[in-house]
């Protein structure tokens, strides 16, 4: 026997759930009141499945809000909490075919696996924030709304991609700024061609870095590329680092030196007091008295 519900309202308090907070699903599917007839002739009322509220989930582990940003992350994050609610099965499976003449078992199994599809696609949802809630909310299972929501992010991702690796290949260091500074940005590069999937080996990107150095550090780019044993990349970065500091103290000892020579040429010229300023005039040598 079915019964057919306008709303349903389901308010989870666990753990799993964030710690206490309250959320309502709300939906006008038809929800089993009672399970099908056993043959001997009796009411067989068949328990859903339920996710199981594992003390391990904690309020931290609960993906935030996707709002069309970052998608491949939030749906590994995504994944992973609805593996530990053993739910992440729905996100591929179909609903199971009931057939001409069922049995009350076979009913019994459809039942049971709609309300955890129903459980799994809400959670989803729950991971949504509005605008985009709206956008999916017809969809009429789990897998629907997680094929879905690939179709539309994957294809922005593989868009993103290619920015990425044109981001790389435009990347030039210049004399105007340090070259540590711009290792840190090249390093920021790298980190995001990683986070899209591609692999770059450290022999390549070791290689790159000694490309994209300034046009002054030609000779000690010339240098590293005959080096014949392999550096890694954080060798590297050692090794820029400390070739700039060498650069910046020879430069601070050069301005040293024509400070200084600066000052003996002053020193031919002294000042004295015209009642109002200083004024400087020639030094006049003394006459024998």
């Amino acid at each position: 026997m079915e019964a057919k519900l306008s709303e349903v309202t389901m308010v989870a308090k666990s753990s799993a759930m964030g710690g206490g907070e309250d959320i309502t699903m709300a939906t006008s599917e038809t929800i089993p009141k009672s399970g099908p007839v056993h043959p001997s002739g009796g009411t067989v009322y068949v328990t859903p499945y339920v996710a199981p509220a594992h003390g391990s989930v904690g309020l931290g582990e609960r993906p935030e809000k996707f709002n069309g940003k970052d998608f491949k992350r939030w749906q590994q994050k995504m994944l992973f909490y609805l593996t530990t609610l053993n739910l992440a099965r729905f996100l591929q499976e179909d609903a199971p075919d009931l057939g001409e003449n069922p049995d009350w078992q076979t009913v019994a199994a459809v039942d049971a696996w709609k309300h955890s599809d129903f459980l799994c696609k809400n959670y989803i949802f729950n991971g949504l924030d509005n605008a985009l809630y709206n956008v999916y909310s017809p969809m009429v299972n789990a897998k629907a709304l997680w094929e879905s929501l690939e179709r539309k992010y994957k294809t922005e991702d593989a868009g993103s991609k290619k920015f990425v690796v044109s981001k790389f290949l435009d990347f030039k260091m210049v004399d105007s700024k340090t070259v540590i500074s711009q290792v840190q940005e090249f390093q920021l590069i790298l980190h995001d061609i990683h986070a899209k999937g591609m692999v770059l080996g450290e022999s390549f990107q070791v290689a790159a870095l000694i490309e994209k150095l300034p046009p002054t550090w030609k000779d000690f780019k010339n240098y590293l590329k005959h080096k014949r044993k392999e550096m890694k990349l954080e060798d590297l970065i050692v090794r820029l680092r400390i070739e700039e500091d060498n650069r910046q103290s020879e430069k601070k000892a050069g301005n040293y030196h024509q400070e200084a020579k600066a000052n003996v040429v002053e020193q031919d010229v002294l000042p004295f007091y015209s009642g109002r300023l200083f004024v400087r005039r020639p030094l006049v040598p003394l006459r024998d008295e």
